[in-house]
């Protein structure tokens, strides 16, 4: 394979991309930068360099608005049940469970995966800290011990998945150029397998500092709680008793009922159904859009038609703040794939595949290993995660998989571990510029001190998950 002047450009600024993740630096000039540069020298005019980063941007906003759309239906509804009061009520009832404090431990950890999986974490942390850890901490579990639970099963496991959501895995397998659901299979698997080993070596590490529920350091983390979960309240709607428990009922159970169904339909077929992927997440979204009609219309039905429209404003903002710079990156990406580059460039034959061109030049120095390549993309995932965000380094991860896809290993699985090293880093279990800063602030504890404490469970459930992913999986 000859590589031209354009290749070596798309090389060199993929290489200045990974540096300035490393250094913690936002990407999107480069990613910008690059596309401009690429698409001009390829072409030989500079006009369609300018017209290609318009392009660039327009193909990915199109292959990823879906992604912002759920995003925004799934915000809308849980501020709408935080007008009910509904979100307290869901979980009040899980307080009585924490007898003690391992107990509380695993509580949380299911909880916030739960949680997570349909709302995200960082939206779902204000509720759990405010209502489950100060009832953690009075049973025995020490502040610090609540967060890294939080953080392994919220931020770890059930972000590196998405598999509700989907908006990782939809990342992933567009960058791949393969189906969701392939990517989403994996990744659960492989999330579940790496947030089990964290979740369990965090408790073998840290049991013994679990106390009895009379001993005095409880006191000094229920007053560190204090000025943290006290800020977190809002007002709400405390003449709406009974619409409170009706959709503290009805939201959990409509959406598990969600979940039974995908899963039946996949079981029942034997196969790729038709509510995998996009169309499940479309599904879940549809679902959560009529939850935001009803929740809104018993909240306050003079004024629903406002009340609604707020909601799915401040929705998109949410969805806009979270994912929008993550649109020129893919789009950046999205030009080394021979899938995209066409309508990017404006050619319409043989489109370019400038990342997988480079990879594919390079196969004869490499030794063909399925273990090689599966580390090199954790590792790129990891770097890619520095940024603390997690989801810009996947459009990279995605791509990759896709051009090591003869490397011996499948490139579904390839994405899935190049996800789980991008989200575990930078959605915030390892870094401390993350939105791990919010756990560490809800619960009263240095960010530093939890990055350290999640440390060594996320580095060997990540490399346990990618070991068995090669020889097993």
């Amino acid at each position: 394979m000859e590589l031209t002047l354009s290749h070596w450009l798309y090389g060199i600024f993929t290489l200045i991309i990974i540096l300035t993740m490393i250094f913690k630096r936002g990407v999107v000039l480069p990613t910008l930068l690059g596309t401009f540069v690429i698409a001009w020298v390829y072409n030989g005019s500079i006009v369609d360099g300018f017209t290609s980063i318009f392009n660039a941007n327009l193909v990915a906003a199109k292959e990823l608005f879906s992604i912002f759309l759920i995003i925004t239906f799934m915000m809308a509804l849980l501020h709408s049940l935080r007008d009910l009061g509904a979100d307290r009520m869901m979980i009040q009832p899980i307080q009585r469970i924490m007898v003690n404090g391992h107990v509380s431990y695993f509580v949380l950890v299911v909880v916030t995966y739960v949680i997570s999986l349909f709302f995200w974490p960082t939206p779902a942390v204000p509720l759990i800290c405010a209502l489950l850890v100060p009832a953690a901490v009075r049973a025995g579990l020490p502040a610090v011990t609540a967060a890294v639970a939080i953080a392994l099963s919220g931020q770890g496991m059930a972000l590196s998945s998405d598999y509700i959501v989907q908006v990782a895995p939809s990342l992933s397998a567009k960058s791949a150029g393969i189906d969701v659901g392939i990517v989403s299979d994996q990744a659960l698997l492989l999330s579940l397998i790496a947030g089990g080993i964290a979740i369990t070596v965090a408790y073998l590490l840290y049991r013994k500092t679990i106390r009895p529920k009379d001993s005095i350091l409880i006191e000094e983390d229920l007053q560190a709680l204090q000025t943290e979960t006290e800020s977190s309240h809002k007002p709400r709607a405390n003449h709406l008793p009974t619409w409170s428990r009706i959709f503290a009922i009805l939201v959990p159970s409509a959406l598990l009922c969600v979940v039974i169904y995908m899963i039946y339909t996949k079981l029942s077929s034997g196969r790729m159904s038709g509510l995998e992927g996009g169309d499940g997440a479309a599904f879940i979204g549809g679902v959560a859009v009529i939850l935001l009609l009803l929740s809104t219309v018993a909240f306050g039905r003079q004024h629903a038609l406002d009340y609604i429209s707020n909601h799915i404003t401040n929705g998109f903002v949410f969805a806009f703040k979270a994912m929008g710079p993550v649109i020129p990156i893919a789009g950046f990406f999205f030009l080394g794939s021979a899938d995209f580059s066409g309508s990017i460039l404006g050619i319409e034959e043989n489109p370019p595949a400038f990342l997988f061109d480079i990879v594919q030049s390079t196969q004869e120095f490499l030794p063909q290993s399925a273990l090689l390549a599966a580390f090199s993309v954790l590792v790129i995932g990891i770097i890619t995660g520095l940024d603390g965000s997690g989801f810009s380094g996947l459009p990279l991860t995605g791509a990759l998989a896709a051009s090591l896809d003869n490397s011996g290993i499948d490139t579904g699985t390839l994405a899935a571990i190049g996800q789980l090293g991008a989200i575990w880093t930078g959605g915030g279990t390892i870094v401390a510029w993350s939105s791990l800063i919010a756990i560490a602030g809800f619960c009263g504890v240095s960010v530093m001190d939890l990055v350290r404490k999640n440390f060594i469970p996320v580095i060997l459930g990540l490399v346990i998950s990618t070991l068995l992913a090669v020889y097993i999986l």
